[in-house]
């Protein structure tokens, strides 16, 4: 249940975690680590078979002048 909270976008204040229970802290750690190595993996596998040229941001082929045209 809370674990849902988590992955709604939102998350614990401090006084909610300093009053949980160690087992139950450990508890939604392990569940977002599992959740963020997931996210990386689908990440990684996704990014695996691109070029990295692919990426490169391309700018246009224009020479700047030495003057300044007013």
């Amino acid at each position: 249940m809370h674990d849902l909270v988590f992955h709604g976008g939102g998350g614990f204040q401090y006084t909610e975690v300093y009053n949980m229970p160690i087992w139950l802290r450990t508890f939604h750690i392990n569940k977002i680590s599992e959740f963020n190595t997931a996210e990386n993996n689908k990440i990684n596998k996704h990014n695996k078979g691109k070029n990295p040229d692919q990426t490169k941001i391309h700018s246009p082929n224009i020479n700047p002048s030495n003057t300044y045209n007013f």
